[in-house]
């Protein structure tokens, strides 16, 4: 695809991310890896039912932005992502209201539920808190993402990192579902957590689960 089919296809996402309650207003932002190294991403502070393909951001592999608009505030998160993980092909940040809950309070989400595995590991890491838009913030997030897809951001939100902008998307969905369980388990005290060779066999299923890319 061309550079503006994929501009088509980020900033419908980034609508589905309204659409499936990860978002509201102008907040969170969506991007997608180029095949040399760049990346198209969200603009900033555009409502995205407002927006058009035009309106999204191009930042080139040495960090040079291209467009009539100017790319999300957290523009480094996902540069900086791209450049640490071959393996990310779309990133997506939220502010969905069980996810968000999390962070604030810095929680990172224990082994209580296997499907913690989906995202990597046998928890999701809380980073660090570090004002908005921040080299900072994106140093934070990158620790919090080794070995992960997804993690929350302390006082703030959070960031899952996928294949292509359907499976980010999904993992998304999932992810702030996986959110309001942990909070409702909580709400009858501390739920039971599941030990490391539990996790470890559900890692391992995970591994050859579903349909796997070709």
């Amino acid at each position: 695809m061309n550079t503006t089919d994929i501009a088509e296809r980020l900033l419908a996402t980034a609508r589905a991310m309204s659409a499936q309650g990860l978002n509201r207003g102008t907040a969170g932002n969506a991007s997608v890896r180029l095949d040399d190294g760049a990346l198209v991403i969200t603009p900033s502070g555009l409502p995205f039912d407002r927006c058009e393909a035009a309106d999204m951001v191009v930042l080139d592999a040495d960090g040079r932005m291209r467009g009539r608009r100017k790319a999300s505030s957290e523009w480094r998160i996902h540069y900086d992502i791209y450049r640490a993980r071959p393996d990310v092909g779309a990133i997506l940040h939220a502010h969905p209201p069980f996810a968000t809950a999390l962070a604030c309070h810095r929680r990172p989400i224990p082994a209580f539920h296997y499907m913690i595995a989906r995202f990597g590991g046998a928890d999701v890491r809380c980073a660090d808190y570090h004002t908005f838009g921040s080299q900072a913030l994106s140093n934070a997030a990158l620790v919090a993402l080794h070995d992960r897809s997804a993690c929350l951001l302390a006082n703030h939100g959070m960031v899952v990192a996928g294949r292509d902008l359907d499976h980010t998307l999904a993992l998304a969905v999932e992810f702030e579902a996986l959110c309001q369980h942990y909070l409702l388990a909580c709400q009858l005290g501390q739920p039971v957590l599941l030990d490391g060779a539990d996790m470890d066999e559900v890692l391992d299923r995970f591994g050859s689960y579903g349909q796997q890319p070709g």
